[in-house]
């Protein structure tokens, strides 16, 4: 398993590198809209004494913000690559190079609508800054609750769809649609958002969709990372297998000496 896990990690932060950069030049001048409109939102709210001491609080600049950013990508994507390293070594116990790309591709889809689409779809995203500092806590707890319904409907899913085997492939896809669509409907039984998100509707659909976007190239970097990093070691261990197994070249016996 620690060849996959090594894997995994490396994969999960060079796909996490990609979406934070993605971020960084897309999704970066939407995050900085909303945190200005945010803070006159509040400045006409507070009054300009409050306002001003709320700039003298803060601590980072935007280029700091900007750079956390994407190590926060970055470190996302390290924690999604042991998930991924470790779940991958749970299903796939038997080595097989010819089937790696579907493999990574398969499981990462799934990672995606599990951990990011589902919850997603539930509470879509807000940009950082935006909203009552008070219900922080709330909205995190609420946030864990919807992925583990969604690992739990996705993974349901699979199972669905691998036992089904032996039926029509339509069977088995109206099986995987329908248990996605319940588990979409269990997520709507969850608390909605404790506040309002006080930005116009436009840039914070801009937001939420380019943060859905960096999610899906964290996940496919991930994918295509981990095949590379798969046929790479496939490739190693078939050339010292045959290294291996080539017989040395023996040295020629030396000539007998023909006596006169």
């Amino acid at each position: 398993m620690l060849p996959l896990l090594t894997r995994g990690i490396a994969a999960g932060g060079l796909g996490g590198l990609l979406s934070g950069l993605f971020s960084l030049l897309l999704a970066g001048p939407v995050l900085d809209r909303a945190i200005r409109l945010e803070e006159e939102h509040g400045a006409e709210h507070a009054g300009a004494a409050q306002a001003h001491a709320h700039a003298a609080e803060e601590v980072f600049g935007r280029g700091t913000q900007h750079v956390g950013l994407v190590v926060t990508a970055v470190v996302m994507g390290l924690a999604l690559g042991v998930f991924f390293g470790i779940v991958h070594a749970v299903l796939y116990r038997v080595p097989d190079p010819a089937a790696d790309w579907q493999r990574a591709v398969t499981l990462a889809a799934a990672g995606f609508v599990a951990l990011s689409l589902l919850p997603g779809l539930r509470y879509p995203a807000r940009p950082p800054g935006v909203g009552d500092g008070d219900t922080v806590e709330e909205r995190q707890l609420a946030w864990v609750a919807a992925m583990v319904i969604g690992v739990l409907g996705t993974a349901l899913a699979w199972h669905l769809y691998r036992r089904l085997a032996d039926r029509l492939q339509p069977v088995r896809q109206f099986a995987v649609a329908g248990t996605l669509v319940a588990t979409l409907a269990a997520l709507f039984l969850l608390p909605g958002n404790p506040d309002p998100v006080e930005v116009p509707a436009e840039l914070l659909w801009d937001f939420r969709l380019l943060s859905l976007t960096g999610h899906g190239l964290l996940w496919a970097g991930l994918a295509v990372a981990f095949w590379l990093f798969s046929r790479a070691a496939a490739t190693a261990t078939a050339a010292a297998t045959t290294t291996a197994g080539t017989p040395g070249v023996t040295a020629p016996a030396p000539a007998e000496t023909v006596g006169h």
